[in-house]
């Protein structure tokens, strides 16, 4: 096992967790905090400021006022949201007929998790018109203000998922939750051209500079980022990372956020795969991480940057907040973080050396590369060593157990050819018994007919004198 002294990676849950301590996963982008209080944060960023000029009483003015403008406008924000989706500043749960709501609600909870094309389907039933019409129109106003600052169009679109949501109130949170993935399926695909990596932000800016910081850290070395797998499974079977690798860099290619947090779950899963494939012992969050750094600085994903902005901006709150895909994006974020901070003591190795490896100065040592051969090629003549002890002692089992079946087939032999001449004797007794009787059988029945005949003589010689005298 590594120890503490070793590691330059650690991180605990409690470091994960959203600085408010609201429960919910942090993230270093939102400075520590959740997607929802880091939103709160910023609404309210400035309100309890004091003047410092005297008020007429003498007593201190206070700015007050300022938070009471900031609820309002966010508050007029929400109601032209549900003024353009709705067409009212309330959902249309009041103005449809119980019957066709009901109806309509049917409809969405038969849903399964996944099935897209089925929402599609729904979503375009004559009783989801209404819901429809809002939706192209909400698109067709993205598409026509896509010149609007990108924080103001995250704004609207987390307004227009809460608008929709408002809609489906009456289901238990778990369907909610379904349908509005589908929701955000269906918005961000289409408005993916318009708000990632967007005019007015850097996005652009910040994935080339972390591409080139990647590209700089080309040197590193799983050793140095004490991840825990060894050599040996290298030099037999190849990067155990290379699926979480593919994964990471498949991200780019997706358009709606949850398939791009999809792609960071799946990685995170294999590494999670990699590292139990060489240690006995569940991995931990510092492993994990560990782990999840070489697979960036492998990958060196395209856009990384854009692509977490573009989930953290326009994603599902709930999907950043808590569960397995928050834990994951959390945890990379905190590598990207780790990654443009990456310094000496967290790799073991002195100022001197990082800087000398940074600027190509020197790389790993040839004694150091011979060592890490001989060792490897230790571990691998010791594992063909194993192979080959195991496949003896099969073998040898193999030939006892084929002695103890040709025994055993013998003897059934032999058993089988005793019984056969036993029941061939008992045939042919029974064979020559039957010929016996049958041969007595016929001899009786012939003395039987000479005994008649004489008798038929006999009679007739008593007969013969008493029908000449007549």
């Amino acid at each position: 096992m590594w120890t503490d002294k070793q590691r330059g990676i650690r991180v605990s849950q409690e470091e994960l967790l959203c600085k408010n301590a609201c429960g919910y996963y942090g993230n270093p982008a939102w400075q520590g905090f959740c997607s929802k209080c880091w939103r709160e944060r910023a609404r309210q960023a400035g309100a309890p400021r004091q003047d410092a000029r005297p008020s007429n009483d003498g007593t201190p003015l206070t700015f007050s006022k300022f938070e009471e403008k900031k609820n309002t406008e966010k508050g007029r924000r929400i109601n032209t949201m549900r003024r353009l989706f709705w067409g009212s500043p309330s959902p249309p749960k009041r103005q449809d007929s119980p019957e066709g709501y009901t109806n309509v609600l049917k409809a969405y909870q038969s849903l399964k998790p996944g099935d897209f094309t089925t929402f599609l389907k729904t979503l375009r039933s004559p009783s989801s018109q209404r819901l429809q019409s809002r939706c192209t129109a909400f698109l067709n106003t993205m598409e026509a203000y896509h010149d609007l600052p990108v924080q103001k169009q995250s704004d609207l679109v987390q307004d227009f998922y809460q608008s929709f949501a408002e809609y489906f109130s009456s289901l238990p949170e778990a369907q909610v939750t379904q349908i509005m993935e589908h929701v955000e399926k269906l918005i961000m695909t289409r408005l993916h051209k318009w708000v990632f990596c967007h005019d007015s932000c850097d996005d652009e800016q910040k994935d080339l500079a972390l591409q080139r910081r990647i590209r700089s850290l080309n040197w590193v070395t799983p050793q140095m980022l004490s991840v825990p797998f060894p050599d040996k499974q290298t030099a037999v079977s190849g990067d155990p990372f290379l699926p979480a690798i593919t994964a990471i860099i498949e991200m780019d290619a997706k358009r709606a956020p949850q398939d791009k947090l999809a792609c960071v779950s799946k990685c995170s899963q294999h590494v999670f795969e990699a590292l139990s494939t060489s240690n006995s012992e569940p991995a931990n969050a510092d492993d994990f991480l560990s782990g999840l750094i070489y697979v960036v600085l492998k990958a060196n994903p395209p856009r990384l940057h854009s692509n977490m902005q573009y989930v953290i901006r326009f994603g599902l709150p709930h999907s950043l907040m808590a569960g397995e895909s928050g834990y994951y994006f959390t945890n990379l974020s905190c590598a990207m973080a780790f990654i443009e901070k990456l310094d000496g003591p967290a790799l073991n190795l002195s100022p001197e050396e990082f800087e000398g490896y940074m600027l190509r100065q020197h790389a790993p040592s040839v004694g150091e590369k011979r060592r890490q051969v001989v060792s490897d090629t230790q571990h691998l003549l010791e594992e063909l060593k194993g192979r080959q002890e195991k496949l003896d002692q099969g073998v040898d089992t193999l030939n006892v157990e084929l002695n103890k079946w040709v025994q055993a087939v013998h003897s059934q032999l032999d058993e089988a050819t005793t019984q056969f001449a036993l029941v061939q004797k008992e045939i042919t007794a029974q064979t020559e018994l039957s010929q016996a009787f049958s041969s007595s059988s016929h001899t009786a029945s012939l003395q039987g007919d000479d005994n008649d005949q004489s008798v038929l003589v006999l009679t007739d010689l008593h007969a013969g004198p008493k029908d000449t005298d007549c």
